[in-house]
């Protein structure tokens, strides 16, 4: 498609017929990144065209010109009536057509006001229909609800080929596009972008963003290298533990699973002699990237643990490996990979499952426990864990 991020998530671009549904909070930048998409196309001279039922003509020229798309080539048309959308598609014969947003079309003959279930159905599955009979792309631009789902109802998941979610904070800079679906790729990718005045522009080091603001010697603090699909990212963990007011303890993770949380918790209780029942935790993943895959278990725990004790782990350390309800540090997958972007970040040491050491790119550390995890990860952690469990 052009832009290097949207094509690393559809994994490498989209088939002739395919529909895509692009589907984000409103204002997060969807209608932004789709003129971009169009600036790209029109650059490789593949014919494109916008179907606009948010915006005026001027008003797309508007933003299209802050964008910087080639000025007198872009292809562009106002319209609400799906008659209309096909009929202007079939005459322009573009290869890329692009509907913002698919709530704002009516198909006369479908009952209901544009956005509701079932003009947002009809709509979807004629444009669908036309993508195939047509082999023309399709791109729905679509926007969540409070409750996340896409377009209202989640109706339009099972019409459309690929569903890519743009997700981030609406008053931060960072944006994140996630497949939840695609039939012709992977759905394990992510890609990064941060947000300006001139658009969304792709991150290509987000290990490097994602860590720029890190302050190295804070209690409550360590690097977890994630895998967002193929790509390794470096992720700062960080834990805050207080006295709880409450009669039950708050439990907030942000970023992070929050039944994990409330499971790692439990089995530090239990095996290493730190007691949380009568202190709020909160836990989060540093810079709006979210982490769910289990391989952070082990960060989490230690940061959860430096956070209780107020002792600093080693700044150098990242931390990476799934704990068990007994305690253990289970194997993970990918840890090369991991392993060698920490040590293209400058990290000199890694905590891993036994079994996953021996990596060329950096020290590594084998732990079976989290016992003997906590004593790898500072001194002072291991004399507390000691006398705890005496």
């Amino acid at each position: 498609m052009g832009v290097d991020e949207v094509d690393r998530v559809l994994g490498g671009g989209c088939v002739a017929g395919e529909v895509v549904l692009l589907a984000g909070e409103p204002g997060i930048g969807k209608s932004t990144l789709v003129l971009q998409l169009m600036s790209s196309l029109l650059a490789a001279e593949v014919p494109s065209l916008l179907v606009s039922g948010e915006e005026s003509i001027d008003q797309v020229g508007l933003r299209a010109a802050r964008l910087g798309a080639p000025p007198g080539r872009l292809r562009a048309a106002a319209a609400g009536d799906l008659a209309q959308v096909i009929t202007t598609a079939s005459a322009e014969r573009p290869r890329v057509l692009i509907v913002d947003s698919i709530q704002t079309l009516t198909d006369p003959d479908a009952d209901g006001p544009p956005g509701s279930l079932v003009q947002v159905r009809e709509c979807a599955s004629a444009l669908a229909r036309f993508a195939k009979l047509t082999d023309v792309i399709v791109i729905l631009v679509g926007h969540v609800t409070k409750d996340g789902g896409v377009a209202g109802p989640k109706t339009l998941e099972h019409l459309v080929d690929a569903v890519l979610l743009l997700e981030g904070e609406r008053s931060g800079t960072l944006r994140l596009l996630r497949a939840t679906k695609n039939r012709f790729g992977p759905c394990d990718e992510t890609g990064v972008f941060t947000m300006n005045g001139h658009g969304l522009v792709a991150v290509a080091d987000p290990s490097s963003l994602l860590l720029s603001d890190r302050r190295p010697g804070v209690a409550g603090s360590i690097v977890f290298p994630c895998l967002e699909g193929s790509r390794p990212v470096l992720v700062e963990v960080q834990a805050l533990v207080t006295k709880s007011d409450l009669s039950h303890a708050r439990r907030v993770a942000i970023g992070l699973d929050q039944r994990r949380l409330s499971l790692m918790l439990g089995v530090m209780s239990r095996d290493a002699a730190v007691s949380f029942t009568s202190k709020d935790v909160f836990a989060a993943a540093a810079g709006g990237l979210s982490v769910k895959e289990p391989a952070a278990d082990l960060a989490l725990c230690l940061a959860a643990l430096s956070a209780e004790r107020e002792v600093p782990l080693d700044a150098q350390i990242v931390a990476v490996g799934e704990v068990g309800l007994g305690g253990e540090v289970r194997k993970v997958p990918g840890v090369e990979r991991r392993l060698a972007e920490a040590a293209r970040l400058g990290f000199r040491c890694a905590l891993v499952p036994r079994g996953q050491g021996g990596s060329a790119a950096i020290e590594t550390r084998e732990v079976g426990d989290l016992v003997q995890a906590f004593g790898s990860a500072t001194v002072s952690l291991t004399t507390y864990v000691s006398q705890g469990s005496a």
